[in-house]
């Protein structure tokens, strides 16, 4: 469950319907520092409150990221794609589940939360700063524009400084909210193409979902 939230669709609306051109300037300049940069690996904290406090939880996991490609490893789960084919994988259960990636898919993966997404999916407004661990935030709601999703909100902080994001903050319908504390970014890091494929070798008896 905790995985799948990474990769969210939009929804949602914009109290004004228009977007905040201070918020593209701040998201523009996050999306051209990390296309400059080959490759990327960031440790983060993902928190998880259920509605009615019904589920309170918080793992660490790490992502890898090189262009379109990411892996994301989190407490005995992975997800890996090559930006044709997706790997899920259940270390609990063994098995990993194999699907075509859709390029026409609204879903934000991790690759998309550095690029350009949020022009066409989302409005978005500039919220107030703020300072945490003697970091400057810039705070930018975004209501994604699809009514229709689970999604209704989501509140992104990029570190003023360095221009990477410091904290995603995802709110659903049914009262869950998922937080994800970057806290450590590496850029360029040491990724290989091998990175961002399931070798089934290294996996011993793990069972093969294929739904392509």
């Amino acid at each position: 469950m905790l995985m799948g939230s990474l990769v969210f669709s939009g929804t949602a609306q914009s109290k004004a319907g228009q977007n905040d051109p201070k918020a593209k300037t701040v998201l523009d300049n996050m999306s051209k520092k990390f296309q400059s940069l080959k490759s990327a690996m960031a440790s983060f904290v993902l928190k998880v409150q259920g509605g009615n406090n019904s589920v309170n939880d918080s793992k660490k996991g790490t992502v890898y990221l090189k262009g379109n490609k990411y892996k994301v490893t989190m407490d005995g789960q992975e997800i890996i794609s090559d930006n044709k084919t997706s790997w899920t994988y259940s270390k609990d259960v063994n098995e990993v589940t194999i699907n075509n990636v859709d390029p026409n898919a609204t879903a934000i993966t991790p690759a998309k939360l550095f690029t350009n997404f949020y022009d066409k999916d989302f409005l978005y407004r500039l919220n107030p700063e703020t300072t945490e661990k003697g970091k400057v935030l810039q705070n930018i709601e975004m209501t994604p524009t699809d009514k229709s999703k689970t999604v209704f909100k989501v509140l992104l902080s990029v570190d003023k400084k360095n221009q990477n994001i410091a904290r995603m903050k995802i709110f659903e319908k049914n009262g869950n909210q998922y937080t994800y504390e970057i806290t450590n970014f590496t850029p360029n890091a040491n990724v290989t193409d091998a990175t961002f494929t399931f070798d089934p070798k290294k996996y011993p008896g793990v069972e093969v979902v294929d739904l392509r």
